[in-house]
């Protein structure tokens, strides 16, 4: 095998397993004793593991402060909070929760000293400054198995009608990563369709990227092949063994996303989560399954020696348990493996979330991002606007 030369970015200290949560205190304590909490609306809080962990930092002599979100975070959002936190020192961040409460702390702690706007950092917003810090250290811990955004350098901030960005930076990374698949385990069946489709589809375009090396390759295998064993199953009815398996796929779908950047449905993604009420997870669950079939029509035809055709037929031969299926046949097992779960975790179609065809030129527009620039092929216009009518 011929091994080209790569680059691999920072990555978090990873704790994983089941029980691992217990280790937070512990962890948190390590930078000092004044942390603030970041996370979602109610459910942590609300949960059992949220009384022991608060009981276990406070036998460290630990005090804390919440913030809580219960959407999308905003720039807004995120700029109120900095001020009213301004002339407090922190020692440390805790985001736990789904991808919005984890970004949201990404956010916070990466402006809780500069303390100016987080706007003047967006990508393709604003001045776009480079971000000097220094962030608060962050301890990043996801109770949902989605967006993998415990691994990643990057807070994606909405305003609604207007954008989806990034705030980007290497300084932003978590210092540690904290994976309990037990904390998944109140999810209900509509979140851990959402999440995990999002989980899969960032494990398969990251595998096709143009930026994919054989250690994404590798990373990005483990996890397609998780979520292929966990999801539907989870789904269904949860056992310990698909939780494992699908908080696993997630992690690695932030580690590969991080080294080798998305592809056509995370690109079409933002512009769909910044203009209409549709989670980032239902995009990407409702065009995996069409935009993988468009960008295999368009390599066939166009760039039949693409090496992304291979590697979209190699899973679905993984798929299929048949290693004599190849080629198009084992592409198409790929794509009707993806229309099935489609079906059986009843992700809503565009049109339910007040998207129109007259949407679509400024969907597509607005898509060309940094995701799609990743993407294994160059789409059309055309071919963009196909994969949004074959799903309206």
């Amino acid at each position: 095998m011929n091994v080209n030369s790569f680059s691999i970015e920072g990555l978090p200290r990873i704790e994983f397993g089941s029980g691992s949560l217990r280790k937070l205190p512990d962890i948190a304590a390590g930078y000092g004793r004044h942390l603030l909490l970041v996370t979602g609306a109610q459910s942590f809080l609300a949960s059992a593991h949220s009384t022991l962990l608060f009981e276990a930092l406070r036998q460290r002599g630990c005090s804390w402060e919440i913030v809580k979100i219960a959407v999308e975070p905003a720039p807004t959002f995120i700029d109120a909070t900095v001020s009213a936190l301004q002339g407090k020192a922190f020692d440390a961040v805790i985001g736990i929760g789904g991808g919005s409460a984890l970004d949201a702390a990404k956010a916070i702690a990466g402006m809780l000293k500069p303390g100016n706007s987080v706007m003047d950092h967006l990508e393709g917003v604003g001045p776009e400054l480079p971000y000097a810090g220094p962030s608060t250290p962050l301890i990043a811990v996801p109770t949902t198995a989605g967006t993998g955004s415990e691994a990643t350098k990057n807070a994606v901030l909405s305003l609604e009608g207007q954008f989806k960005k990034s705030f980007r930076d290497e300084k932003l990374l978590a210092e540690w990563a904290i994976v309990d698949p037990d904390l998944i385990a109140t999810c209900p069946p509509q979140l851990i369709a959402a999440d995990g489709m999002d989980a899969f589809t960032q494990l398969l375009e990251s595998f096709v990227s143009t930026r994919s090396n054989p250690m994404t390759d590798a990373l990005a295998r483990s996890g397609i092949m998780a979520a292929k064993d966990a999801l539907l199953p989870l789904h269904a009815d949860q056992s310990a063994a698909s939780r494992e398996k699908m908080a696993y796929a997630s992690l690695m779908s932030g580690i590969c996303l991080a080294q080798t950047g998305l592809g056509s449905v995370h690109g079409l993604a933002a512009p769909l989560g910044a203009f209409f009420p549709i989670a980032h997870g239902v995009a990407c669950g409702t065009l995996v399954a069409t935009a993988t079939a468009i960008n295999i029509e368009a390599m066939e035809t166009r760039e039949p020696d693409n090496p992304a055709l291979r590697k979209y037929a190699e899973i679905g031969r993984r798929f299929a348990m048949q290693k004599g299926l190849n080629g198009a046949e084992a592409r198409s097992y790929l794509v009707a493996t993806l229309r099935q779960w489609e079906r059986t975790l009843a992700i809503p179609r565009l049109s339910t979330c007040r998207v129109t065809s007259a949407d679509f030129p400024r969907i597509v527009a607005n898509s060309r991002g940094s995701s799609m620039k990743t993407n294994p092929i160059v789409l059309t216009d055309e071919e963009v606007t196909r994969i949004l009518a074959e799903r309206l």
